[in-house]
């Protein structure tokens, strides 16, 4: 599975009606869609285990012969990444505001009931796929990296060529302010106030010993740092480049 490779372009589509398969398959294609086609919920599991291409989407029938689209989406979402995060669109002729409750607490995205226009199911589809786009684009942004530094904004953590940091809170805080800031000078004020925004805490001019505390668990060699810099008579800055 590792040699496996997303397509923006591949849905997959695992549903018992051929008909309604056959129909959608058709709708979508001139939209730049693939959709590749399961009958059986294991069968469209198998898939997703073993091509070497990634969907970028599953259409998933809640009613299939060996087992219910209930089971396959556990199954899916107990999946290694990047297979446990694809988008979930599931279909249901039963119309029961229960089963789209179901669906969405065992993580189905959206809920389409049977029957259905194509072009809902098309728009469906692009906005599924666009606010997974967004997501990515917005976890893309809590993640800062400089070369073998790593700073995960939602973990409030910080690894080293793959080695936790033991930085506190307000340390973690401080190095963020000065990271999102990387190649620009700051002065010492300057941090106070953007570190201040974040958490209450008495700075004063602790910030020296704040830095010097940071360095020595980011830094290779805390007497000749490459990471964070000072400059004298100003303040601080954050390497852009770094190894």
């Amino acid at each position: 599975m590792s040699a496996a490779l997303p397509s923006a372009h591949t849905l997959l589509m695992i549903e018992d009606d051929t008909r309604l398969a056959d129909m959608v398959t058709a709708y979508l294609a001139p939209s730049g869609y693939e959709v590749v086609h399961k009958i059986h919920g294991t069968a469209g599991l198998d898939y997703l285990k073993t091509s070497h291409t990634i969907p970028a989407l599953v259409v998933l029938d809640l009613m299939l012969p060996d087992m219910d689209g209930l089971e396959i989406c556990r199954h899916l979402r107990a999946l290694p990444s990047p297979l446990n995060q694809l988008p979930v669109l599931m279909l249901s002729a039963k119309g029961d505001p229960m089963d789209r409750v179901i669906g969405l607490e065992v993580g189905a995205d959206d809920y389409l009931p049977k029957p259905f226009e194509p072009r809902e199911l098309l728009a469906r589809i692009r906005a599924l796929l666009r606010r997974q786009s967004e997501g990515k684009s917005a976890k893309s942004a809590q993640l800062l990296q400089f070369g073998s530094l790593e700073i995960d904004q939602d973990a409030r953590q910080v690894h080293l060529s793959g080695a936790l940091c033991d930085l506190t809170s307000y340390q973690f805080d401080l190095l963020v302010t000065l990271a999102e800031r990387a190649g620009r000078v700051l002065s010492r004020d300057q941090i106070m106030e953007a570190v201040r925004g974040r958490e209450l805490e008495a700075f004063d001019r602790s910030i020296d010993v704040h830095i010097g505390r940071i360095r020595q668990a980011i830094e290779a060699d805390v007497k000749n740092p490459k990471r964070i810099l000072t400059v004298r008579g100003v303040g601080y800055v954050f390497a852009k480049q770094q190894d």
